[in-house]
């Protein structure tokens, strides 16, 4: 037992509001300083890397966490909160053994023990077909009861899944129901295989369509507009020969151009997959795409020229400063009918801020769109980063304010939620059915690093630059990843 740790690495991604949190539990009234509209009817999902156990892995990347995911249930102006751990087959062995037995970040040559499923189900959290499904990119789902949050089991959609890997950021075509999702590795680790996939609203599988990547490279997101799907390969490639020596699954590669797969939506071959060349760039999150008039692909995502992931770095162990890593919103514009692996011109900035955690109104997904909500770092916005330095923790990218961008009109509306405050990804909720694109309320949740809690800010899109209201919370919760808001009417009887 001398062996086992007891305490956290002295590390960065562990300290401060990066502490594990490692709590389960609900509150049925938190405290609300403003007012909540009586509009506001459904809950907010959220999921966070929260490892249970310390690692055996001294400088364990902080998204290694065991997926911990919350429940904020918002009706009749009031607000409860809901925290359960996503039973992974991880998390119960682990609980089982007392100790960590997953080894270093995707790298199963480095693990105490074979696992069937390595999942830690901590990357996105999403409502379909009256589940909710935990996703990490490496892995199938794991369906969760929406209402409880207690855990169904590895989903497989009744056998239907053809790949051993799922997405983190499956889309929804708000007009169909239907959602598109692909696997990358998806014949195991150190495979270039990518499997692509539509999904009806029922659960069934319409579509399958394999592929061969140019390079064995990640693929975090991806666009869907109404007749095409795009895969941005990130420069982070994987060697299995490494990994078996015990080095990482990532390594960027500044030889590597930025790839972006273009299929057909509908009726694909793997012939029809064409894969446009950009230079060695890092693509992040998408915030929509559609085609224009021109039957031209419009691809609006985050890109950064360097390495954002930092902590993978190259051949030669050269990695970017964290502090000088940016990232900016901008727009590929692709003719899907062009030559084959034709390098893609210059994209257009459309936002000069650095930025990232795109969301959009999302009954506007696959269509031309106006508005795009986004974390943003503005260092002249006045936040106390002398203060608050001692007790961020690290390993993660850094955000002071959100961003409303108005993409037409080119004007952008900050939200800034006080010196000693930082932001998470947010979420939009319409302010109702027929309710204009980008009418509505966004949702994060924002950590407080004078109290040491979490608090959940809720902006009116209608007078952004302030808060609308503030709910409190009695508990710490680190960095997340992603999450989803579900209306009430999708979820049907609630008891959170």
């Amino acid at each position: 037992m001398s062996d086992i740790k007891q305490h956290f690495p002295d590390r960065p991604q562990f300290s401060g509001f990066m502490k594990p949190c490692r709590m389960e539990g609900e509150v049925s009234q938190l405290e609300v300083y403003g007012t909540i509209p009586p509009e506001i009817d459904g809950v907010f999902y959220r999921v966070m890397p929260d490892p249970q156990q310390p690692p055996f892995v001294e400088d364990d990347p902080w998204f290694n966490g065991d997926g911990n995911v919350s429940a904020f249930r918002i009706q009749h102006g009031r607000a409860s909160f809901r925290q359960r751990y996503v039973r992974t087959e991880k998390f119960v062995r682990e609980h089982e053994a007392q100790r960590a037995l997953i080894g270093k970040y995707r790298n199963r040559f480095t693990d105490a023990v074979e696992f069937r499923v390595r999942s830690t189900a901590n990357t996105n959290v999403v409502f379909f077909n009256g589940r909710l499904l935990a996703l990490k990119e490496d892995s199938p789902p794991y369906a969760m009861d929406p209402r409880t949050l207690e855990t169904q089991g590895l989903y497989d959609f009744d056998g239907q899944l053809p790949s051993l890997t799922f997405t983190a950021h499956p889309k929804f075509d708000p007009a169909t129901g239907e959602m598109l999702c692909f696997g990358y590795e998806a014949r195991g680790d150190g495979t270039p295989d990518v499997c692509y996939y539509r999904v009806a609203p029922t659960g069934e599988f319409t579509e399958v369509v394999w592929l061969v990547a140019p390079v064995l490279a990640m693929i975090h997101d991806f666009a869907v507009t109404d007749n095409w799907v795009v895969f941005p390969l990130i420069p982070q490639v994987c060697d299995i020969e490494r990994m078996k020596q015990g080095g990482e699954h990532w390594q960027w590669s500044p030889e590597t151009p930025l790839y972006l797969g273009v299929l057909p939506r509908r009726g694909a071959r793997p012939s029809d997959v064409k894969w446009f060349r950009y230079k060695n760039s890092f693509p992040g999150h998408t915030a929509n795409a559609y085609e224009d008039e021109q039957g031209h692909l419009v691809i609006d995502l985050g890109l950064s020229e360097t390495n954002v992931f930092f902590w993978w770095p190259d051949a030669q162990g050269r990695a970017p400063e964290p502090s000088s890593i940016v990232s900016r919103l901008v727009r590929f514009t692709v003719d899907p009918h062009a030559e084959e692996d034709l390098s893609l011109p210059e994209p257009r900035i459309l936002h000069q801020g650095n930025s990232e955690f795109y969301r959009i109104d999302e009954r506007f997904a696959t269509q031309p769109y106006r508005h795009c909500y986004f974390d943003l770092m503005d260092p002249q916005l006045g936040t106390d980063f002398a203060s608050i330095a001692p007790k961020l923790g690290g390993g993660f990218p850094l955000y002071n304010a959100l961003a409303h961008f108005d993409i037409v009109a080119g004007q952008t509306e900050i939200y800034f939620p006080g010196r000693t405050h930082l932001v998470q990804e947010p979420v939009f909720i319409p302010r109702g059915d027929s309710a204009p694109e980008g009418d509505g309320y966004l949702l994060a949740l924002v950590n407080n690093y004078e109290t040491m809690a979490s608090e959940l800010h809720l902006l009116d899109t209608r007078d952004f630059t302030r808060a609308q209201a503030k709910i409190l919370l009695p508990v710490r919760l680190r960095q997340g990843l992603h999450g989803s808001w579900v209306d009430r009417r999708d979820l049907g009887p609630l008891a959170v």
